[in-house]
């Protein structure tokens, strides 16, 4: 399926405004865990263990959420306030 990724802050930092590609991930972990699986900055800005928020169709989506074709998925660090 075909997925958009957007990266934002940090993660944009590191790997570029976004990019989209062809996936066989079934959930945001499987496409999580494809990304890192490339190696280079991918490894280091979306490595488990670091806090990495997700959101599917602009909506905050736990990691098991089931992928749609054709949406659009954005990475970011977490956000505080002040």
């Amino acid at each position: 399926m075909k997925i958009d990724i957007r990266y934002f802050a940090s993660v944009r930092e590191a790997l570029g405004n976004g990019e989209s590609v062809d996936t066989k991930a079934a959930t945001l972990a499987e496409l999580r865990d494809e990304l890192i699986a490339r190696g280079g900055p991918h490894t280091g800005a979306l490595a488990r263990g670091k806090a990495v928020r997700m959101a599917m169709d602009q909506v905050m989506r736990p990691e098991s959420t089931a992928l749609r074709d054709g949406s659009e998925v954005a990475f970011f660090p977490p956000v505080t306030g002040g």
